[in-house]
C-alpha cells in the first residue's frame, strides 16, 4: 500500500505523513462558534475532517480527534442581547443544532468535544507562562496581549508581511505596544460575563482559546491542526504565535478545507446568502447532503447550487439502488472492501473525486453483472463499492441514518407496492394493458418508480422537484 500524503499549509506542499508517534495520530480541529443555526460551508468543513479520520482510523492509526466549542464570544453576547436571553443558554442552544446537523450527515462524534469556557484556567497559565517568556504584557486595564514584534516567525502560514498588516481590531489601541499586537484576555466590559484572573476580571480571546485547548489534551506537539481556509489567517496564524511564543513546538502539518462558495462568493452570514443545514435536509436527505458536500477535494471550492445538489443526489441513488439490488440478488449485505484504486486515492492527498472515478467504474461494471446474470461479478463490485462508501461516511446499511434503515414502515411499504405490481403482472398477463398502465401510472404519481428487468419489476423512490 502506498504511503499517505497529504498538504501542508505551512509548507504549501503535499509530503508523505509521518505521526509524532508510530501508529497513533493526534488532530485537533477548530469547531463552531455556537451563535446561529449551521450553514452547509460550517458542516462541509466537518464532513471533510471526517473522512481524513475515517481513511486515518482505517489505515490503522488510533486517532485522538479533537474538536472545539468557541462558547463565548463577541457575537454570542450580541446574538444573546438579540434574543433577550442569557448568552450561556444562547450558546447551549445552538451548540445542540450544531450537533444535531453533524450527525444527520453521520459525522462521527469527536474523541473530545471541549468548551473554552470549561478552560479557563488553562488560559490563565498559558498567559502567564507568556508573560514571563516576555512575549506577552498586561497594561493594568485587564487587558493582556501578544507582542508581536518579538515573534521571529509570526506569519509563516499566511506568508504576509507584519508592516502590511491593519491594525488587530480586537481592543482598545489605546493600551497596545504596537497597533497590530492581538489581545489573548479582553476586560471585562459593563454587563458582559467575566471571570478572575491576576491581571483583572474579563474574558478570553478567540485566539487564546485555542491553544490552551489543544495544548490540554494533546500536549506540546501534534500531529495535524485543521480548520478552513478562512482561519489561516488571523486565527490559526496567533495560534501558532501564542503556542510557539510559550516554547510549545504546536502542530506538526496544518490542512485547511476550501469554502462552499454561492455565485463566486465565499458563504457567510455577513453576505446573507447562507443555506442553512436544517432546510436543505428538508429537499435531500442527510446521506445525500454528505455525498454532495464530500464530492469535491477538500481544497477546491465548491460551489452550491440547487441543480448541482439535485444532480448529486441522483447520482448518489444510482449507486444505492445497485446496492439494494445486489442484496436481493445475493440475499446478504455487502461486505466492505477497499481497492487498490480507491486506496491510491486517497493516499494521494484525499483525492476523493478519483475516488468517485473507481466507484463508478464498480457502479458500471456491477450493473452490467446484474444484466449478465453473474452473482460473484455483483457481488465483487458491491462489496467494493461498500468499502469506498464507509470511508465516505456514506455508507446506505450504516444505521448512524435513520431514515434509510429498515423498519416496519420500510418493510410496509414495500409489501404494498408488491401488492401493486402483483396486480399490474396479472393485468400484463391477460393484456388488460391498460389497467397495468394505470398501475404504473398510478405508482409514478406518487414517486415511485418500476423498473421491469430479468429478475423481474422492481421500485424505487425518486424525490419530487
Amino acid at each position: 500500500m502506498s504511503a499517505l500524503n497529504l498538504y501542508d499549509t505551512a509548507t504549501r506542499e503535499v509530503g508523505v505523513f509521518k505521526p509524532l508517534i508510530p501508529g497513533q495520530v493526534s488532530m485537533y480541529v477548530c469547531g463552531a462558534t455556537v451563535q446561529s443555526h449551521p450553514h452547509i460551508g460550517h458542516v462541509r468543513s466537518a464532513v471533510n475532517f471526517d473522512i481524513l479520520r475515517r481513511w486515518l482510523t482505517w489505515s490503522g492509526y488510533d486517532v485522538t480527534f479533537i474538536r472545539n466549542v468557541t462558547d463565548i464570544d463577541d457575537k454570542i453576547l450580541h446574538k444573546a442581547v438579540h434574543e433577550k436571553s442569557p448568552w450561556w443558554a444562547v450558546a447551549m442552544k445552538y451548540e445542540r443544532i450544531f450537533t444535531q446537523a453533524f450527525a444527520s450527515l453521520n459525522v462521527l462524534p469527536p474523541t473530545y468535544e471541549p468548551r473554552a469556557t470549561g478552560h479557563i484556567t488553562q488560559m490563565i497559565e498559558l498567559m502567564e507562562k507568556l508573560i514571563a517568556n516576555g512575549a506577552a504584557y498586561a497594561p493594568g486595564n485587564g487587558d493582556v496581549y501578544l507582542e508581536v514584534r518579538k515573534l521571529k516567525r509570526y506569519l509563516t502560514l499566511s506568508g504576509q508581511k507584519l508592516d502590511d498588516l491593519q491594525p488587530a481590531a480586537d481592543a482598545d489601541e489605546t493600551y497596545k505596544r504596537d497597533p497590530r499586537d492581538f489581545a489573548l484576555w479582553k476586560a471585562a466590559k459593563p454587563g458582559d460575563p467575566s471571570w478572575p484572573t491576576p491581571w483583572g476580571a474579563g474574558r478570553p480571546g478567540w485566539h487564546l482559546e485555542c491553544s490552551a485547548m489543544a495544548h490540554a489534551y494533546l500536549g506540546e506537539a501534534f500531529d495535524i491542526h485543521g480548520g478552513g481556509l478562512d482561519l489561516v489567517f488571523p486565527h490559526h496564524e496567533n495560534e501558532i504565535a501564542q503556542s510557539e511564543a510559550a516554547g510549545y513546538k504546536f502542530a506538526n502539518r496544518w490542512l485547511h478545507n476550501a469554502w462552499v462558495t454561492q455565485a463566486g462568493e465565499k458563504m457567510s452570514k455577513s453576505l446573507g446568502n447562507t443555506l442553512q443545514v436544517e432546510t436543505i435536509l428538508q429537499r435531500v436527505r442527510g446521506i445525500e447532503l454528505r455525498w454532495y458536500l464530500g464530492s469535491a477535494h477538500y481544497r477546491s471550492m465548491l460551489e452550491y447550487s440547487e441543480a448541482a445538489l439535485d444532480e448529486s443526489a441522483v447520482a448518489f441513488r444510482r449507486i444505492e439502488n445497485f446496492l439494494t439490488r445486489s442484496v436481493e440478488l445475493l440475499g446478504t449485505e455487502p461486505e466492505p472492501t477497499i481497492t487498490d484504486a480507491f486506496c491510491a486515492a486517497m493516499n494521494d492527498d484525499l483525492a476523493v473525486p478519483a475516488g468517485l472515478a473507481s466507484i463508478s467504474e464498480n457502479l458500471r461494471l456491477g450493473n452490467q453483472a446484474i444484466t449478465d446474470g453473474d452473482k460473484k461479478t455483483i457481488a465483487k463490485n458491491a462489496n467494493e463499492i461498500r468499502g469506498a462508501l464507509q470511508i465516505l461516511g456514506c455508507d446506505p446499511f450504516d444505521t448512524n441514518y435513520p431514515q434509510i434503515a429498515s423498519g416496519n414502515v420500510s418493510a410496509a411499504l414495500d409489501g404494498v407496492i408488491q401488492l401493486a405490481l402483483k396486480e399490474r403482472a396479472a393485468a400484463r398477463e391477460r393484456k388488460d394493458f391498460a389497467a397495468s398502465d394505470a398501475i404504473r401510472d398510478g405508482l409514478l404519481a406518487l414517486g415511485i418508480t418500476i423498473e421491469d428487468t430479468a429478475q423481474g419489476p422492481r421500485w424505487s423512490m425518486e424525490e419530487k422537484s
